[in-house]
């Protein structure tokens, strides 16, 4: 994997679809190479139309925020995403802003918060079990939400949703509230 995209004369040559697509299934790799400027282009690929470059993009940024903070950076486009009317872009918002939570020194998180906790009960059923699910990757990033998350998720109302949807709802919920009371 050493010349997944360098140079012969090992230059990290700049991100581009094709690269994505080549390397679809080399994403750890791929995110220890970006440049900054990479980056920049994997956020401007967000909105993309095509599910897959779209994906791929949000895959290679969510693993590069594992280990570097350099995502974080584009904190207020992921806040903004958690508005838009495509649940997509929604969702791309709740993970990338739940990987980057760990960045986050200025507790920007305090200011959207509510807006995030809100997305728990999205009107599409797959971005409330993203966000609930995301909690295990934040929480331990921020412990003095713990019991806040606890009670929000206690009192949650799933009622909007058909039967099985609250069924994994709740069941994400729970799992959810043992992991954050694990914490405690």
């Amino acid at each position: 994997m050493s010349n997944l995209c360098r140079s012969k004369s090992g230059v990290i040559i700049m991100i581009s679809i094709d690269i994505l697509l080549k390397n679809k299934n080399n994403i750890k790799e791929l995110s220890e190479m970006l440049s900054e400027h990479d980056i920049e282009d994997l956020i401007k690929i967000l909105p993309e139309k095509n599910n897959e470059i779209r994906y791929l993009s949000l895959l290679v940024l969510q693993e590069r925020s594992r280990s570097y903070p350099d995502v974080y950076k584009y904190w207020n486009t992921f806040v903004d995403k958690l508005n838009n009317n495509n649940s997509y872009q929604r969702s791309i918002g709740i993970m990338l802003i739940s990987e980057n939570i760990k960045w986050d020194k200025e507790n920007q998180f305090d200011t959207i918060k509510d807006l995030f906790f809100s997305h728990f009960v999205d009107e599409k059923f797959i971005t409330s079990r993203q966000a609930i699910q995301s909690i295990h990757n934040w929480i331990e990033y921020r412990k003095d939400l713990v019991s806040i998350i606890i009670d929000y998720l206690t009192d949650i109302d799933f009622s909007s949703y058909k039967n099985n949807q609250k069924q994994l709802l709740k069941k994400d919920a729970d799992k959810a509230i043992l992991f954050c009371e694990s914490l405690i």
